[in-house]
């Protein structure tokens, strides 16, 4: 009996580990631009896997006095960038945050991000359930020029 309650035992727990582990967003590669002096501005990008149905609803950071979730996308032949509310997030697919299309601006940068560095990055995001969960990320800053293109004209 006493060996029965034991294998009882484990296999709740490895059950509890596995409902963990299918409830977390999953954050893969994540990176910011180096900037140079006095710049005032950056990306962070990343990939965001969410188990479930979610939203990316904000991102903060202690390097930035402002992070907004944004959007690129080409209109009329010029690159725009604007501001967004949110991003979606659907169950078992990854999003991925990129230069030149969804990212994360670091504004009013309270220093120069030096290739190396390590970001930290708070996001919240939201199930259908409106339930909200704070994900802790270190995004290693990348030398200028790194995994982008040549940037087109641009209007914000």
């Amino acid at each position: 009996m006493t060996h029965l309650k034991t294998l009882l035992a484990a296999a709740l727990t490895v059950l509890s580990f596995s409902a963990v582990a299918q409830t977390s967003v999953q954050i893969t590669d994540p990176w910011v631009r180096a900037t140079v002096p006095q710049q005032k501005a950056t990306g962070a990008f990343m990939q965001i896997t969410a188990p479930k149905a979610m939203r990316l609803l904000e991102v903060r950071s202690p390097v930035a006095g402002v992070a907004e979730i944004h959007e690129m996308s080409m209109t009329d032949n010029m690159m725009r960038m604007r501001q967004v509310k949110e991003i979606a997030l659907p169950a078992g697919k990854a999003v991925e945050l990129k230069p030149g299309g969804y990212h994360v601006m670091l504004l009013e940068l309270k220093g120069q991000v030096k290739a190396g560095d390590k970001i930290p990055l708070t996001l919240v995001v939201e199930g259908e359930d409106k339930r909200r969960e704070t994900i802790e990320v270190n995004a290693v800053a990348r030398p200028l020029g790194t995994a982008s293109a040549p940037m087109p004209a641009m209007k914000h």
